[in-house]
């Protein structure tokens, strides 16, 4: 796919009321369709795409103002244990994006699908543009091959990104907050933020629209495929996965930084349920000028809230039995 007509946005040589109003663009967006949007309805699959065209923000990679750095904060980005697999993801999911949407007859829904493959490789544009400003080391890239199970690599992918946003957005904010790293940064790297929000958000209602249409006789195999998907991915996370670098040797990645990063981007100590509330808070934050008949990302959230709450009973069971033992000391 081509790009998407984009013009020039960043802090250099754009005024600050287009990038703005762009900015506000991409983030509020509800449909001119009355009554609700029943997923896998006409409606709702035409309303799913214009969400997506409508909130295409038009930065451009090449033209990123990419700040100065002092000294502690680039050592500090340059050890982040990310890079490598951060560039080599979008380089897949670009491809693997591409390749489902040659896949889809629908061809609104076959255009918005490879807008977003068009959009991943932007990511992974900017974070070649950043690792070359900052002189960031990086592992030779593999090749990067054509799925040769479009529809699973899709749905491997999709789902990866719903949960990685979802830790990614609270991690992001403690970034912010902590003033760890320059508010300039933090800047350059918001729109593409918010662009991961509205491609899982697309990627909840393709699934809606995709399970409501397809054959019923396809439906017990898709959804095996789905639950195998969330073993993969729970398997890959818990940091068995294992990979091939450019030269072919076998190395670990780090996929559960998005967990145990916290001291990589904040100077304060945040405990696991603390950053949980966070990114519940700030998934929620970031989905918030979406029409609210649109679908969104449900898995995490919900495992996040009842862990959250599993946690607070115990805590409350527990008290009165920690305080007859402070008596009884």
């Amino acid at each position: 796919m081509t790009s998407p007509d984009p013009v020039p946005l960043s802090p250099r040589g754009v005024d600050v009321a287009t990038i703005r109003a762009a900015d506000h663009a991409a983030r509020h967006w509800t449909s001119s369709a009355a009554g609700p949007l029943a997923p896998g309805s006409e409606a709702h699959k035409r309303a799913v795409c214009a969400m997506f065209h409508d909130t295409f923000n038009p930065y451009k990679p090449s033209v990123i103002d990419w700040p100065k750095l002092d000294a502690a904060t680039l050592a500090r980005i340059v050890a982040l244990p990310i890079w490598d697999i951060a560039v080599q993801t979008e380089g897949k999911a670009r491809l693997r994006m591409a390749a489902y949407a040659r896949t889809i007859a629908d061809p609104l829904m076959r255009e918005t699908i490879a807008r977003n493959g068009w959009e991943e490789n932007r990511h992974k544009e900017v974070l070649s543009k950043m690792v070359a400003a900052y002189d960031i080391p990086l592992a030779a890239e593999p090749d990067y091959v054509e799925p040769r199970d479009p529809e699973w690599a899709y749905l491997v992918t999709g789902y990866s990104e719903c949960i990685d946003s979802f830790f990614a957005f609270g991690l992001f904010a403690m970034a912010d907050r902590s003033g760890i790293f320059p508010p300039e940064l933090i800047d350059t790297f918001e729109p593409v933020m918010q662009e991961e929000c509205r491609h899982i958000l697309l990627f909840a209602n393709w699934l809606a629209w995709h399970r409501r249409t397809m054959p019923a006789w396809r439906r017990p195999w898709f959804e095996l495929r789905v639950a195998a998907v969330w073993v993969f991915l729970g398997w890959e996370r818990i940091g068995l996965a294992k990979s091939m670098d450019g030269d072919g040797k076998q190395v670990a990645q780090d996929n559960n930084f998005t967990v145990n990063g916290t001291r990589a981007v904040a100077d304060v100590e945040l405990s696991v349920p603390e950053l949980m509330a966070l990114c519940l808070s700030e998934n929620d934050r970031r989905f918030s000028g979406y029409d609210r008949r649109l679908l969104r990302p449900t898995t995490m959230p919900s495992l996040v809230r009842l862990g959250l709450g599993a946690l607070r009973l115990t805590r409350q069971l527990l008290r009165p039995r920690r305080a007859r033992a402070a008596v009884a000391a």
